[in-house]
Formats: C-alpha cells, sequence, structure tokens
C-alpha cells in the first residue's frame, strides 16, 4: 500500500509534466512518439531500490505514444497533463517556436517547477521539466528534485487507438 501511495502521485505527475511538453513543430494535431529521460538530483527513493523495466524514474529513456488534438494545439500549444487537479500550469508564455511556465503542484507533492519546450519546422522538439518540492510519505514529508528531458516526433494524424488527455473546463 505504501508503494502505491508513493508511485501515484510520482506516476501522475511526472507523466503529466512530460506530456504537456510534447510539442509539435509545425503543431499538427496527431500522434507523437515522444522519449523521455529522468534525473533525480533529490530522490525519494531508497538507495538501490530497483525500478520497473521501462519505468520512467529509472534514469533510462522511456518512450511514449501521445495524441495530440487540435482543441490542445489552440488552447495550451500542447496536451495539458492530467494531475488529478494536484498540479497546476500557471504563468504559460507560447511563442511561435515553443512555450514556457511554471507547474505548481499541491497535496501529495508540494513544490514548484520551471517548463520549456522548443519546437522545428522539421517536426521535433525537445522539452524541459524541473521540479523541486517535498512528497508525502506516510507521515512525513520527503524531500524531491527532478528533471526530465523529452524529445518528441510526429508520426502521423491518426492517433490509432492512442486516447488524448481531456481539458479541463476553461
Amino acid at each position: 500500500m505504501r508503494r502505491l501511495r508513493f508511485w501515484a502521485p510520482v506516476s501522475l505527475c511526472l507523466a503529466a509534466s512530460a506530456v504537456l511538453l510534447v510539442a509539435q513543430a509545425d503543431r499538427k494535431p496527431g500522434l507523437y512518439e515522444m522519449t523521455s529521460e529522468m534525473t533525480w538530483q533529490q530522490s525519494p527513493f531508497p538507495a538501490g531500490m530497483p525500478m520497473p523495466a521501462n519505468s520512467p524514474f529509472g534514469g533510462a529513456p522511456h518512450t511514449s505514444q501521445v495524441c495530440v488534438t487540435q482543441q490542445m494545439i489552440d488552447r495550451y500549444g500542447g496536451p495539458l497533463p492530467q494531475s488529478r487537479g494536484e498540479c497546476q500550469v500557471k504563468n504559460m508564455n507560447k511563442t511561435a517556436t515553443g512555450m514556457t511556465a511554471d507547474y505548481v503542484c499541491t497535496g501529495h507533492m508540494n513544490g514548484s517547477g520551471k517548463m520549456e519546450a522548443r519546437w522545428t519546422a522539421a517536426g521535433q522538439s525537445h522539452s524541459k521539466v524541473h521540479f523541486t518540492g517535498t512528497m508525502q510519505l506516510g507521515q512525513r514529508p520527503a524531500p524531491i528534485e527532478w528533471t526530465i528531458d523529452s524529445t518528441s516526433t510526429y508520426k502521423g494524424a491518426d492517433c490509432g487507438s492512442v486516447m488524448p488527455t481531456p481539458l479541463p473546463p476553461n
């Protein structure tokens, strides 16, 4: 049960952070392949704790597919992360070639981070999220600090079975 309480908010916030920054070069809706690598500057994990294969938390590259809708592009420049209401994107600044924003979390994970994405006309993007805060582990908060570097590539207009993330109301 302890692991579930730990992994649930971590996985949601980390995946959410990376998903927000899937940036489109010419900003076409459709399927994108994203490769992310997470590094811990301060980890809440016990030293030597084994990570599952292809885990987004283990420091090895993690590849996933993301479906981006035109509504996501128009509203946010890309998909907005799911965070179960614990994390919010604030102070977003979109330009023709990228975006920056703050990522603020309250709940099981408290803290803030900076997000940045840059995209090119060649259909590639690079994004980075750096987050510092605490995570509730049982009765005590543990300090955390992590960085996620991601690249994404447009794969095509058809998302197939990959479903887009639902957008919150305006």
